[in-house]
């Protein structure tokens, strides 16, 4: 266990390290595009993502998410008393990379957000980008493998696009970005509401995950992510 706590912190602090970084760079370079921006804030983090899992996947099954912990320990993926370490691991982690982008780029470790990510198109989309993000991992494990951390990169990379809200998707990483008034960020205020619509997105995932791959032809059981 002690292990895989550290993989989800280095994984996490990386993953968040790609967020705030990336978006750091891309607004400086951009020249105020911020179509451009957004996209090579999307790639990198896309791109990373992908790498992480595949690098740290096979250690804690690289979840990065207490959404993905959670879902993994309400389909009985993962015994519940394993989920607090993962847990506390993601949420250090997630600032561990805020405070390690900052450094890199010259700015105060950890500063507050003031950029407004606000009403209910963008909660919406909370919910929408976790339930996917959890749709595509289970399915993928469940029938390719292999294929999980590139489906993942993937799905990130769109949903950063289809999504009002740029598809935050995970509790830990919106927490994290309330401490970064950059491109990344967000306030405050705006956070519950995002936590609570992910929230929300892993409970309706489960369930109708659960049901429908296990209902699958010749699937007896919801393979775990790793």
């Amino acid at each position: 266990m002690g292990r895989r706590a550290v993989t989800e912190l280095l994984g996490t602090a990386f993953l968040l390290a790609a967020i705030v970084g990336s978006g750091i760079m891309a607004e400086r370079l951009a020249g105020g595009n911020v179509a451009i921006a957004l996209l090579a804030n999307t790639i990198a983090t896309g791109a990373a993502l992908a790498a992480l899992i595949v690098a740290f996947g096979p250690i804690s099954g690289a979840h990065f998410d207490p959404a993905v912990t959670l879902g993994e320990a309400l389909i009985g993926h993962m015994p519940w008393r394993e989920a607090p370490a993962y847990l506390g691991a993601q949420l250090a982690g997630a600032f561990l990379g805020v405070v390690v982008a900052h450094a890199m780029f010259g700015l105060p470790l950890l500063f507050v957000s003031t950029h407004a990510r606000s009403g209910l198109p963008e909660i919406f989309s909370e919910f929408v980008a976790t339930f996917g993000l959890l749709a595509v991992i289970w399915s993928c494990a469940r029938y390719r493998a292999s294929a999980v951390p590139f489906a993942v990169g993937a799905y990130i990379t769109s949903a950063y696009w289809f999504t009002a809200s740029t598809s935050f998707a995970n509790p830990a990483v919106t927490l994290a970005r309330m401490a970064t008034d950059t491109f990344a960020g967000i306030r405050p205020a705006d956070a519950p509401g995002f936590i609570a619509a992910q929230l929300a997105g892993t409970l309706a995932a489960a369930g109708l995950c659960s049901w429908l791959l296990k209902s699958s032809p010749g699937a007896d059981a919801l393979e775990p992510e790793g």
